[in-house]
């Protein structure tokens, strides 16, 4: 399919079909298997056992927050630059680099929000054997062990975390290929100085062997790498070291092969979670027998499931975790990755003659984990927990929270490939108000614009973008438009034109601008690494640039893995150039820029002023500070609805708490019953939107029928009654790096029930929800934590007890949800056409008691939109509290400011006694005596318009 055999129109006719056309599952011969990536198989070939590497003990230097040493490989006598930090909040960093490469290796950029800040550390013992460090408290110590080289962290006896101890460090390190003039004179060089050193040779054998010293003349370098070009001949006579071919796509190598393997053992761990984005359970699966987990972004068409093929994202981010411990490793790593896990039995391992201890029992468990990753350094961030919420908290110190969203960000999105025009859109808002229904946001895809050119509109089809973006403005509803970060080539078209002559696209190997087929035709790929570019293409989303927009438009970025339709597994090729550095060394980050270049774009557009909301498919560790993600482009199939939990969930767990999946599938048509149980869950997800295929029929939710369009309605609803809980969620989130969608062993993490379970979870800590995710159900099985807890269920008020699986009936209206006992949620039930139309109405409080008879909560406002909770700290928060029959609202920002004329106007209590009296008092004074409902046999309390600004401080006594 070559240009030069058709003109681009034909081409994409020709092509347009695969990508149009619901197929039945993914093409898997166009993606790679870890035997068809040349690298991985060379790393996978090489076995645990010893490892080659030992760490030269005399090279150690200790600054007050730094140790190095160099470790040499004795095969080839390549040294490496070992780095350890002990960072403050429990963390430690492990980098290892070429002593002295060839040219720089890519250490990636703009991940972390800041240089780690660090902690001393300090030598406890040292011997030839190896060295021991202390990492402050808790009897932790970090034990580096000389031959073979390993590191251990340990915790008084017991082994936290062990790298090397199975002999997989590979560091393949950058060489001259043998067929040109500068390695023949370097060989030449080589051979002389091996004579040189023959002769004069004095040192013992020993010392000949470590070459001792840090330091080598050029002349000695060149010797070296002489010396190991002769070992490595097997080594570089594989094929795809120097060129790899896969299908009719050959990837040239000019740096030669530059992998990198480690391997990390957890004794005493059975479940490990993470490294999204996968199709796969939330409990991480052995890979032994098959392909390890892959993290290459990657726009699979139709993706299936249970398999650990690559997809959009990808967060090199694993957690462990038992019931004593969780802990996390961060790889910081863009290029192609792939990570093997397999279960293991620790063994006793000593560890030189400063340890007077062994690891413990034969028999304990032990999961073992291998990356893999084409280029770069290894440079990791071990984080030591020892809760789930203190990781969490050490990697959002790592790479950042989640951004906080406008608040309409939260409610339900209406989507599909396309609607067709201006008229089309107002139908749909329409038909949206005639069957009250609430929605925050319309979305347009590719087929609103001027062939496929964004930041254009269809002259015919969008004539007037303006008049329809005020429409949905006077409905206090808002606007996504797509925005792909493929462009036009096309003389005519401004954009393509600027970036062009100000040398913003990526390059091809020959140094020519990098071009591709995507839903253009013929497209250019701008350079997001270039600080200049995404400078460039923020302000393309000013008011004066980005004709048509508006203040209620927002912005959504698709295929920006990037998806190339004739490149190599649908996307650019690795040899591609981003300045000096290969696609191959940033591929995963690229998305991340995009992402971010767009966000920056809607905030400067504003002046600073206004939150951005932007979607993303590709993603990469950090992501989360600039919007939200999804799940892609799933199937109107009941796996795919009962897999995006584990998906959202694993997202969660490495800091994306904004997730969704397409309500009712993007692909194939589904029943009604998958369509309503879809909008039934994704109200209870944290981004909610329905999405469709262009090729499927129309599925606005009124269409199915009056019966299901009251389903659907009344799952929309509850979702918008619930948006001062989400917003609360997603402050804490944004705050402290929690996420707002959890595995139940986040908040149970002693509870081995809940390590596997996928199908239900927590939004917060308050909140579980056991959506119904399999076609007919009648009945299903909930798991309710806690043996010393009570849950309520929310739409009966029923109250049950905890540690046990709960039977529940089940019909079609059904969304079995609870709230923890202790807790207080808050609630607008009076649900309007949008989140902005119940800005100012009043709050429900649902007070659900422990068996102590407490409980608390938060409630948060702001206006919802800007940055002013932040700049100038325009925000309620207020702390909820329930003891001794007390009920009381105080505030938790002492030095902000903020007024609200929203007010409480009912608070009902879940299994409470009945009281003789209910009295309000206001921080004036004032004492109320206010009406109540009791309902004995639910023990539910409901006190009526109490009549208090949501804002204020006040107390209601129970008598």
């Amino acid at each position: 399919m070559a240009a030069s055999m058709c003109r681009m129109e034909r081409c994409l006719f020709v092509l347009l079909p695969f990508f149009l056309g619901v197929a039945q599952a993914v093409d898997r011969s166009n993606f790679k298997t870890c035997d068809q990536s040349s690298f991985c198989k060379r790393q996978r070939d090489i076995k645990a056992g010893q490892s080659p590497y030992r760490a030269l003990l005399e090279t150690m230097e200790l600054t007050n927050s730094r140790l190095t040493l160099q470790l040499i490989n004795d095969n080839n006598k390549v040294r490496l630059l070992l780095e350890l930090y002990r960072l403050q909040g429990n963390m430690t960093r492990v980098k290892i680099n070429e002593l002295k490469p060839l040219k720089p290796r890519y250490e990636v950029p703009d991940v972390l929000i800041q240089d780690p800040p660090t902690e001393p550390l300090s030598v406890v013992a040292q011997d030839e054997n190896g060295v021991v460090l202390s990492l402050g408290a808790d009897e932790q110590r970090l034990i580096v062990s000389a031959r073979p080289f390993r590191l251990d962290i340990v915790e008084g006896p017991k082994v936290l975390l062990s790298l090397n101890s199975r002999g997989l460090l590979v560091f393949e390190h950058l060489r001259l290929r043998k067929d040109t003039i500068a390695h023949k004179i370097s060989s030449t060089v080589g051979s002389m100085w091996d004579r040189i050193r023959s002769v004069f040779s004095s040192k013992s054998q020993d010392d000949a062997e470590d070459g001792e010293g840090a330091e080598k003349t050029e002349q000695q370098a060149g010797g070296e790498q002489a010396a190991e070009g002769d070992q490595l001949k097997e080594e570089e006579e594989l094929p795809g070291t120097w060129e790899e071919t896969f299908k009719t796509h050959t990837d040239t190598k000019p740096n030669g092969p530059t992998s990198i393997s480690l391997d990390f053992s957890f004794p005493g761990v059975e479940h490990v979670y993470g490294i999204p984005e996968h199709a796969d359970t939330l409990k991480l699966k052995t890979t032994d027998g098959g392909d390890p987990y892959r993290l290459y972004n990657l726009d699979v068409f139709q993706y299936e499931l249970h398999n650990p093929m690559a997809l959009y994202g990808a967060v090199p981010v694993l957690l462990s975790h038992n019931t004593e411990r969780t802990m996390g490793v961060f790889w910081l790593n863009a290029a192609e990755t792939w990570v093997d896990i397999s279960s293991n039995t620790a063994g006793k391992t000593v560890f030189g003659k400063m340890l007077d201890f062994v690891q413990g029992s034969s028999e304990t468990p032990q999961t073992d984990v291998r990356w893999i990753s084409e280029a770069g350094i290894i440079d990791v961030f071990i984080m030591l927990g020892p809760k789930p919420s203190d990781v969490f908290s050490q990697y959002a110190s790592l790479t950042g929270t989640q951004a906080f969203p406008p608040l309409s960000a939260l409610g339900y999105h209406q989507c599909r490939w396309n609607y067709n025009d201006q008229e089309d859109v107002r139908g749909v808002d329409q038909g949206l108000d005639d069957h009250d229904i609430p929605c925050d946001f319309i979305w347009l895809d590719i087929e609103h614009t001027d062939g496929k050119r964004y930041f254009t509109w269809d002259p015919n089809k969008f004539s007037q973008p303006k008049d329809m973006l005020q429409g949905l403005k006077d409905k206090r509803r808002n606007l996504v438009a797509i925005v792909d970060p493929h462009i036009k080539v096309d003389s005519n078209f401004k954009v393509h034109n600027e970036i062009r002559s100000r040398n913003f696209y990526v390059k091809n190997k020959d140094g020519g601008d990098y071009e591709g087929w995507c839903w253009p035709g013929n497209a250019g790929y701008p350079d997001f690494t270039n600080a200049e570019m995404r400078a460039w293409w923020a302000s393309m989303f000013a008011y004066d640039q980005y004709e048509g927009s508006m203040e209620n438009m927002y912005t959504w970025n698709d295929m920006n893995e990037p998806s190339v339709f004739n490149g190599p597994e649908v996307t650019m090729h690795k040899d591609a150039l981003h300045g000096s550095w290969e696609h191959r060394e940033v591929h995963n980050i690229y998305g991340l820029y995009v992402h971010r270049a767009t966000a920056e774009g809607l905030i400067q557009r504003s002046g600073g002023v206004e939150r951005p909301f932007v979607l993303t498919r590709a993603f990469f560790a950090g992501s989360q500070r600039y919007g939200a993600v999804w799940t892609g482009d799933n199937a109107a199939e009941w796996g795919h609805l009962k897999i995006s939990l584990p998906m959202c969930l694993s997202l969660g767990l490495v800091g994306i708490s904004f997730c969704g999946a397409d309500v009712g599938g993007f692909f194939k048509a589904p029943s009604t019953e998958l369509l309503v149980r879809w909008y039934q869950a994704g109200a209870y997800q944290p981004f909610f939107r329905a999405h469709a295929h262009l090729d499927t029929p129309r599925r606005e939710p009124w269409l199915f029928g009056p019966e299901n369009t009251a389903l659907i309605r009344e799952a929309v609803r509850q979702r918008y009654a619930l948006l001062p809980f989400w917003y609360q969620q997603f402050y804490n989130a944004h705050r402290t790096g929690q996420p707002v969608m959890r595995a139940l062993w986040v908040e149970y993490p002693e509870d081995s029930v809940t390590f596997d379970i996928e199908d239900e979870y927590l939004l917060g800590r308050d909140l579980l929800v056991h959506p119904v995710t399999e076609e007919g159900l009648k009945s299903l099985t909930a798991y309710l934590p806690g043996k010393r807890e009570v849950w309520y269920d929310v739409h009966t008020f029923k109250k049950h007890a905890g540690g046990q699986s709960l039977y529940i009936p089940v019909t079609m209206s059904s969304i079995p949800a609870f709230q923890r006992g202790g807790s207080i949620i808050t609630r607008k039930d009076r649900v309007r056409r949008s989140s902005a139309c119940m800005e100012n109405d009043p709050y429900t409080l649902y007070v659900a008691l422990s068996p102590e008879g407490t409980a608390e909560g938060e409630l948060y406002i702001d206006d919802g939109h800007t940055f002013s909770y932040e700049k100038n700290k325009a925000f309620i928060h207020r702390r909820l509290t329930f003891n001794d029959g007390v009920l009381s609202s105080s505030n938790l920002a002492l030095d902000s400011q903020f007024t609200t004329a929203s007010w409480v106007e009912k608070i009902i209590f879940l299994g409470a006694r009945k009281p003789a009296s209910v009295t309000l008092k206001t921080a004036g004074g004032s004492e109320t005596r206010v009406e109540f409902e009791y309902d004995s046999a639910l023990e539910v309390l409901s006190l009526r318009k109490p009549g208090v600004n949501a804002g204020a401080d006040w107390t209601v006594l129970l008598r």
